[in-house]
């Protein structure tokens, strides 16, 4: 199953590292990602398979949300459906 995980936060050394990281911590695979820093912003969108994660991932979303608030981040993982249900024209 894929899932898209959104990161948005005021610029700075270590984001990518540290989000993919845990991901591999909970055997997260990165697909593809994008990543670009808007006037100071950092913003990445990554596509990840979560097929072979070692949590649920209601689970996953969490831990992910507590990383962004411990970094100063928002930090959001959802299933790849519901993201491209949302973000529909």
């Amino acid at each position: 199953m894929k899932a898209i995980v959104t990161v948005v936060g005021q610029d700075r050394v270590g984001i990518i590292a540290s989000v993919c990281v845990d991901l591999a911590a909970f055997n997260v695979n990165v697909l593809d990602i994008r990543q670009t820093v808007m006037q100071g912003y950092f913003t990445m969108m990554m596509a990840v398979d979560v097929s072979g994660c070692t949590c649920p991932l209601a689970e996953l979303a969490k831990k992910l949300e507590e990383k962004g608030k411990e970094m100063n981040l928002s930090i959001r993982l959802q299933r790849e459906e519901i993201f491209q249900a949302m973000h529909r024209v």
